[in-house]
């Protein structure tokens, strides 16, 4: 399983670790990951992501995973998150 965010990319990232002496040793870090499972007005159903917190809070701020899906680049969701994605467009176009 990959530590990348499904709906915003984040992944890790490198630096050092610095000790009192000054000296460096690369290290890793690694971005904020939770599963949680984000409710879709649209489809009337629960998706299971795996994204970081900051992602999660995006989400909140737009309005729900909806309105969120709606303005995210293509390029920087998972395919899982692009496939749901298109389902809620779909199914919004078929509403309308």
């Amino acid at each position: 399983m990959s530590r990348r965010c499904e709906l915003t990319g984040k992944g890790p990232m490198v630096g050092n670790n610095s000790s009192h002496a000054n000296n460096k040793t690369k290290r890793r870090y690694l971005p904020n990951l939770n599963d949680v499972t984000l409710q879709s007005e649209t489809l009337g159903r629960g998706i299971k992501l795996r994204i970081s917190a900051h992602a999660l809070r995006s989400v909140d701020h737009r309005g729900g995973l909806d309105a969120f899906l709606a303005k995210a680049k293509d390029d920087e969701l998972s395919a899982n998150a692009l496939k749901v994605k298109k389902e809620i467009a779909k199914a919004q176009a078929a509403n309308a």
